[in-house]
């Protein structure tokens, strides 16, 4: 398998692993700082890439339709933490997740009365298409390249809030001692719609820049919320450079398990069940290594061990 290749497949992993960040980022923040079970997070993601679409097809203007992404995602976000999830906090998990499940339908269906069941088209803007040429002489779409740096720039940013902001001592806080902090004067209410609103507009984000290279459709932030899952309880539940870390390590575990599982198998076996086999494997491979990662240390890679 020539290096071109291999090189070509890693920076699609970083790719798909900086967009599963974005996912995994407000996850955490949501479950470290509310200790709430949070399915609907997907449909934020499917808000954004649907408002993306809509602002494009309207205006033109690639940079306007991730604007409204953000907005509409952290609107959204912020409307059912005041009127449905601010009644969860102290209920049990099973009831979170029931109540959060229940959302997915709601925006499922209300996205595909508004928009219709046909997927939309998000076009990469003139200036993002094409193809770049790297060290080595090797082509690689200038598009996913500015994805990684997206994804690293908000990686940046979200370090900068919490850990050099009045805002981030506070969620870092609330992470500890919710009573503490609000028996000190801080508006936990307001603190918790700010830290749902921010994580909503990470995901709608990620909708919005994936949904230039894929279809945008009703009931797309289902299969990315799973992986975000994995991402977090890899990482350690609360914990952003975490979330960073191992969205790296599922994004380079799921592309890389895809392209080259095959062909080791290929290496001892016929290669129809060559092909079978290291495509089953594939697909489990983000899920052993978070076992993996649970029986070495079961509260993540960054995780505060009780």
């Amino acid at each position: 398998m020539s290096t071109v290749l291999i090189i070509e497949q890693v920076l699609n992993g970083l790719q798909f692993g900086v967009m599963l960040f974005l996912m995994a980022a407000g996850l955490t923040l949501i479950f470290g700082v509310m200790g709430l079970i949070n399915l609907a997070h997907g449909s934020l993601y499917m808000v954004g890439a649907f408002a993306a679409a809509w602002v494009a097809g309207a205006t033109g203007s690639f940079l306007l339709a991730l604007a409204a992404a953000l907005a509409a995602a952290a609107a959204a976000g912020a409307l059912i933490e005041v009127l449905v999830i601010r009644r969860l906090y102290k209920a049990a998990h099973l009831d979170q997740v029931l109540a959060t499940f229940a959302l997915i339908l709601i925006f499922s269906e209300g996205t595909r009365y508004v928009f219709g069941s046909f997927p939309l088209f998000l076009d990469i803007p003139a200036y993002l298409s094409g193809p770049v040429t790297l060290p080595g002489g090797i082509q690689y779409p200038f598009y996913r390249l500015v994805l990684i740096g997206v994804g690293c720039v908000v990686a940046l940013g979200l370090w900068w809030l919490t850990a050099r902001t009045r805002v981030g001592i506070q969620i870092r806080a609330g992470e500890n001692d919710r009573e503490m902090i609000a028996a000190l004067g801080v508006d936990i209410s307001k603190l918790y719609t700010l830290v749902f609103a921010i994580g909503a507009a990470l995901a709608g984000l990620a909708g919005a820049l994936v949904g230039a290279i894929q279809s945008v459709q009703v009931g797309m932030g289902e299969p990315v919320l799973i992986l975000a899952f994995v991402v977090i309880v890899i990482g350690g539940i609360g914990s952003i450079r975490g979330a960073f870390i191992g969205a790296l390590l599922v994004g380079l575990t799921d592309t890389l398990g895809g392209i080259f599982l095959p062909e080791l198998f290929k290496l001892f076996m016929e290669s129809g069940a060559a092909t079978q086999t290291g495509s089953a494997l594939a697909a489990m491979a983000a899920y052993i290594l978070m076992g993996i990662v649970l029986i070495w240390r079961p509260t993540g890679l960054f995780g505060a061990r009780s």
